[in-house]
């Protein structure tokens, strides 16, 4: 894959100044009581899915408390917000509005996550691939799954 391009600084007028992005409104931080209208179900992963994934990383004999679930559930959703937060910053400077792949594993290595980030450029590049895979088969009229004509 390649390298994530360079953030840019906005240039100045000529007389050493830089000027701010005008068309870039500053966004207006959440309040607490914002957060508490919030309902749970909206803020965090299904803990169904939570304690799924959980479940898959240890023996079939362990046990998992559902305090554990709900802290890993609280926990993963805040790391996803922390990302893509920092993603939609990246679009919001270059003026897109799609936040995609690169921009997710550019936001994790900048804020630190670069073992996690290699692991999922290798990921992305799969997933691409099986797209790519299934749109070139579907063009052809094959059925992905079994290889049947339709």
């Amino acid at each position: 894959m390649s390298e994530f391009p360079p953030v840019i600084a906005p240039q100045g007028d000529g007389n050493g100044a830089v000027d701010p992005a005008e068309d870039t409104p500053e966004p207006i931080p959440i309040t607490e009581q914002e957060v508490g209208e919030y309902r749970e179900q909206d803020r965090f992963l299904p803990i169904a899915n939570v304690a799924r994934i959980m479940k898959s990383s240890v023996p079939s004999t362990a046990k998992i408390a559902k305090d554990a679930k709900e802290c890993v559930q609280e926990c993963v959703s805040e790391f996803i917000s922390f990302i893509t937060s920092e993603a939609a910053e990246k679009c919001q400077m270059e003026k897109r509005k799609t936040i995609g792949g690169e921009d997710i594993l550019y936001a994790m290595i900048s804020l630190g996550f670069e073992n996690y980030a290699e692991t999922l450029k290798i990921h992305l590049a799969k997933l691409r691939q099986q797209h790519q895979t299934s749109s070139a088969a579907g063009r052809s009229g094959e059925n992905v799954e079994t290889g049947d004509e339709e």
